[in-house]
């Protein structure tokens, strides 16, 4: 049961985005916050990462693409936890006022924990706790909801089929612009442009989806959530789109 939030309206609001290091969502989430962008180019959106979420949108190759929701103006800045710190003083913004509202997706089951059990020691957590104690909003997408989820991976080289063939030039290798590829692929220099796998002659390459079994820990600490004041379980990053046109 989630609780009821009250928002104060405002012509055109600000909002606060925190990412955490999941790959399940994240495209979602990216896509919904270009949307209401794009919808509402007078909304003014920061972003709050941290450093797993760094990686994992290099991953996805979405890093360079948070300046599109995020141009880098005042309230429009793009805040990394590598750079600021897990305690950035940033986060006092929840106590000024400066946000109508915080959304955190995807949200892994380790920040979720950690918010249900008043931890605060990531830039997104803090961003949750500041925002509470501030009366802000707060909406969170969680990955790990309940059954089983279906989620998007990375790229891949399965090596089995790579050393069966043993190609004397690989030819991913020489078109990956990042040199991610050397047997296999660094996923910390790839940032998922995709262009290595349709230059494998034998397929080895892949990037595809996963089926994981939400853990019962996750399930219970996820129903914690919804029931905390403040806080707002959300169950889709598209609902990120209806709450915004709501305000």
């Amino acid at each position: 049961m989630s609780h009821s939030i009250t928002i104060i309206m405002y012509l055109h609001p600000n909002l606060a985005w925190a990412i955490t290091g999941a790959g399940h969502h994240l495209i979602e989430s990216f896509d919904a916050f270009k949307r209401v962008k794009e919808e509402n180019p007078e909304i003014r959106i920061t972003i709050f990462a941290s450093q797993s979420a760094e990686e994992v949108l290099r991953m996805y190759g979405l890093f360079d693409e948070l300046k599109t929701i995020a141009g880098g103006d005042y309230l429009e800045e793009v805040f990394l936890e590598s750079e600021q710190g897990r305690s950035s003083p940033k986060v006092g913004r929840f106590l000024l006022n400066k946000y109508d509202a915080l959304f955190v997706t995807p949200a892994t089951s380790n920040t979720v924990a950690k918010i249900v059990h008043g931890i605060a020691d990531s830039l997104p957590t803090n961003a949750v706790a500041q925002a509470v104690k501030g009366d802000v909003p707060v909406y969170i997408v969680p990955v790990d909801i309940e059954g089983t989820i279906r989620s998007k991976m990375p790229y891949t080289i399965d090596r089995e089929v790579c050393a069966r063939h043993h190609c004397d030039i690989c030819t991913p290798a020489i078109v990956c612009p990042n040199g991610a590829i050397d047997s296999q692929i660094d996923l910390l220099k790839c940032d998922g442009c995709g262009k290595c796998a349709p230059t494998c002659p034998h397929g080895a390459i892949r990037g595809g989806y996963a089926e994981l079994k939400v853990r019962d820990v996750d399930m219970r600490n996820t129903a914690e959530l919804a029931e905390l004041a403040g806080i707002e379980v959300l169950m889709n990053p598209v609902d990120v789109v209806s709450v915004v046109s709501g305000m």
